[in-house]
């Protein structure tokens, strides 16, 4: 029996060792997303790199000696403001985003190589805007940030190759002076647009001003036209009104034409145009006026106008006569 009870002891601990040998050893299966790189580590080693999906890692004792590092294939962008100084002594705030996306050949340069890869790009950038910023004027930084960007991008580039990162693009995205010199520059448009309204102000008052001008003087040319003719017009209808009147007092006076004296053709217009003076006076405003008024003040008016011509014919000739010699 004391036999017999050894032989059950030791079945039973072989049994439990057994049990126990097998929850020792553990399958590893690790999975790894579709935007992500994994680098394996077998106590602590490299042993290689995975991409996405389920990944058988090995028999582990306990479950330790293998472990996962991962990093995202996905592009990135980094954020990277940098305060520097202008040739002009302004300074200014330069905001630049950097691209970037790890290179799946070079995983492990990306994994291993950097601690902080978004640190290491913002100090390049840093680096070079310091450096091609205080060469420039404020204006030219804001003319000029394409290449700017592009020294950026060439420089960063360059130095992240090695360490598994390729740099798409590099992009000025803001530039913000001190307030006090982005008030003063706005302040500089402002009058500068203001001076330009008022030379537009002033050449639209000019052009105008000359118009009207123009107008007017087109004004004054018709009026005077219109006034010529009018008086044109109206020298016809008082040459044919006293061509009339004197057919009119030769029919009355039942003359022949050879019978009338030009005297007493004349004597008769005076008096037709004495009478239209007076009957013009009488329909004008109420104004008084003395005219001594006679039936015999007539031939006294013709005698008079005829002496006038007269002498004024005789004073005419010997000019004409000394003009000649």
């Amino acid at each position: 029996l004391a036999i017999q009870g050894l032989q059950t002891e030791h079945l039973d601990k072989e049994k439990v060792d057994a049990h126990e040998q097998d929850h020792v050893h553990v399958l590893l299966l690790r999975v790894v997303s579709n935007d992500e790189l994994a680098a394996v580590e077998s106590c602590g080693q490299f042993a290689g790199i995975k991409e996405g999906g389920c990944h058988v890692l090995g028999c582990a004792y306990l479950g330790c000696g293998y472990s996962m590092k991962k990093i995202s294939t996905r592009i990135q962008e980094n954020e990277v403001r940098c305060e520097t100084k202008t040739s002009d002594d302004v300074f200014v705030t330069i905001k630049v985003s950097v691209q970037q996306e790890v290179i799946k050949e070079n995983a492990y340069d990306a994994i291993y190589k950097l601690t902080n890869p978004h640190k290491q790009i913002e100090s390049y950038v840093a680096n070079v805007v310091r450096g091609e910023v205080p060469k420039m004027k404020l204006d030219d930084v804001f003319t000029q940030k394409e290449e700017l960007a592009k020294a950026c991008r060439l420089d960063v580039e360059a130095k992240m190759k090695e360490f598994g990162f390729f740099i798409h693009n590099v992009l000025v995205t803001d530039i913000e002076p001190a307030a006090i010199v982005k008030n003063a520059m706005n302040e500089k448009d402002a009058n500068r647009r203001l001076r330009e309204a008022a030379v537009d102000k002033g050449e639209a008052e000019k052009t105008l001003r000359e118009k009207k001008a123009e107008a007017d003087a087109n004004a004054v040319v018709k009026a005077a036209q219109a006034d010529a003719e009018a008086k044109y017009l109206a020298g016809q209808g008082i040459a044919r009104q006293r061509s009339a009147i004197i057919d009119g007092l030769k029919a009355s006076l039942g003359a022949a034409e050879s019978e009338i004296s030009a005297e007493r053709v004349t004597e008769l217009l005076l008096i037709t145009q004495y009478f239209d003076t007076l009957e013009k006076m009488s329909n004008g405003k109420a104004t008084t006026v003395f005219l001594p008024h006679a039936p015999g003040g007539l031939s006294d008016l013709a005698e008079q106008m005829r002496n006038g011509m007269m002498q004024g014919a005789a004073g005419a000739a010997p000019m004409s006569a000394a003009m000649t010699r």
